[in-house]
């Protein structure tokens, strides 16, 4: 009987026997914390404790599970997973009975009442405020509160106050004050640029916001292209700023733009902006000049390397890719024709030695295999995480399988990461990989002497799913 089908056989037994089992109350209310364990029959064999909501995962840590707020969204079905230890060298893989899990309402949204909806100029009017607790959580106290916006022009009138104790034995009102709202008028209009005006890029987008520095009440603001005469758009409301989107800028919109201001005492107009469009560099050309029909050894070979679309400034570099490893050698020794900033710039490079055509052609022919990219994935820094690496210009996990401190500290020296600290799990690092992203190494075997992790013994069993992921953490950082 292979492997497989013994983990099928202990985990049907181990199902109708209850081997494992959830405990978690049938409903809750709102706000209220909830606390799910699973246990086994015997704790010390179980291997790893996984918790499911509807067929999903939940990250967990030991044997519980806390919801600390619950919500309308985690009512649904829960059932947890263990894979424990049957034999020495044979795993069980148990399962617990769903169970549906509610959360219900604490109260209905509160409800504002007033004995009329249409009062007449002079009368009183009480605002009421009132819910509905469930019987067996009566005893919850609510704290009620009455909000009312900004005070507006149509608000003027007389306004007091009334102090009462709760015998109602003794009651004194404040004097009467009549409060007349006055309107101030809007000034100080300010047009902005979001990003700043001298750095909007090509294909961003672009906000012009329109503010003033003093003004009450609803405020019509417009914006308008003072080169074009043209009327971007315009909106009214109770504040004293306002944006208007460009989803897409592109290099027409460059130009000067201004924009008004209006609450009913008189439009104001801010200062005109100059908005500048940067076009981002794209692939650049390179050509060469000879002074002959073809490079000789000590000949001067003019470089030219340019973009003829982008926004000034720009820097230029030139590279040699004539280097063992793959990894492109910057010239320092270059001469400009042309300072950094610009569109075109040209240096004169000196060949010694053998031709570059033939160098390049010796670097095709080599056998030099590179080692896979390595990293970590979700750790709090850069020597901490998930350990991943790329095949293919794809990346995909390791497996825990074998994994230990061999070869977390291969993992530490190929990055650079200093000593090994430490072996958690990859699933600790939120969020967990894809079920799309492979998983590239199932078994590494290190000495711990190794350079990288490629250069490990590997047993490819292909039996991992990205719940036994690998993390390491470095002492260095």
């Amino acid at each position: 009987m292979s492997l497989s089908e013994t983990e099928l056989t202990f985990a049907e037994q181990g199902s109708q026997e209850n081997w494992l089992s959830i405990d978690m109350p049938y409903y809750a209310y709102e706000g209220d914390e909830v606390v799910v364990r699973c246990s086994g029959r015997d704790n010390n064999k179980i291997k790893r404790l996984m918790f499911y909501k509807d067929g999903a995962w939940l990250p967990s840590y030991y044997n519980t599970y806390i919801i600390s707020n619950a919500g309308p969204s985690d009512s649904d079905s829960y059932y947890c997973k263990a894979k424990r230890r049957v034999l020495l060298f044979i795993d069980g893989t148990e399962q617990t009975r769903s169970v549906w899990f509610t959360v219900r309402e604490l109260f209905p949204a509160p409800q504002l009442t007033t004995r009329t909806l249409q009062p007449t100029e002079g009368a009183s009017v009480t605002l009421s405020c009132g819910t509905q607790l469930p019987a067996d959580r009566s005893e919850t106290q609510l704290h009620y509160s009455f909000y009312r916006g900004a005070i507006w022009k149509e608000d003027s009138g007389y306004y007091w106050c009334e102090a009462t104790t709760v015998s109602h034995s003794v009651s004194k009102q404040s004097h009467q004050s009549y409060i007349q709202v006055q309107r101030i008028p809007v000034s100080g209009a300010l047009l902005e640029t979001q990003p700043q005006r001298d750095q909007v890029v090509e294909g961003q987008t672009l906000v012009l916001v329109c503010s003033v520095a003093k003004g009450t009440g609803k405020t019509r603001f417009s914006w308008h292209r003072e080169d074009t005469r043209e009327s971007l758009g315009q909106k009214s409301q109770r504040s004293q700023r306002a944006e208007l989107e460009i989803p897409v800028i592109r290099e027409s919109h460059a130009g000067c733009y201004s924009c008004t201001a209006d609450n009913g005492n008189g439009l104001i107009q801010s200062e005109a902006v100059n908005v500048t469009v940067r076009i981002p560099v794209s692939r650049p050309v390179l050509t060469f000049s000879v002074p002959g029909a073809q490079a000789l050894t000590g000949d001067v070979v003019e470089l030219r390397c340019e973009d003829k679309r982008a926004s000034a400034p720009m820097r230029y570099r030139s590279y040699d890719d004539n280097f063992p490893w793959g990894t492109p050698r910057r010239l320092w020794r270059r001469r400009f024709r042309q300072a950094r900033c610009g569109r075109k710039a040209s240096w004169d490079l000196r060949l010694r030695g053998i031709p570059y055509k033939q160098a390049w052609a010796r670097k095709k022919n080599s056998k030099v295999e590179f080692p896979p990219k390595i990293r970590f994935m979700n750790g709090p820094h850069r020597c901490e995480g998930r350990v991943e690496v790329e095949e293919e210009d794809r990346w995909g996990t390791v497996c825990d399988d074998g994994w230990d401190m061999k070869g977390v500290a291969v993992v530490c020296r190929e990055l650079g990461c200093g000593a090994a600290k430490h072996t958690p799990a990859g699933i600790l690092y939120l969020p967990v990989a894809e079920e799309t992203q492979p998983v590239f190494i199932q078994v590494a075997l290190c000495n711990g002497t190794e350079e990288a992790l490629a250069e490990c013994e590997q047993v490819e069993t292909f039996d991992c799913g990205h719940d036994e992921d690998a993390g390491a953490v470095c002492k260095g950082r």
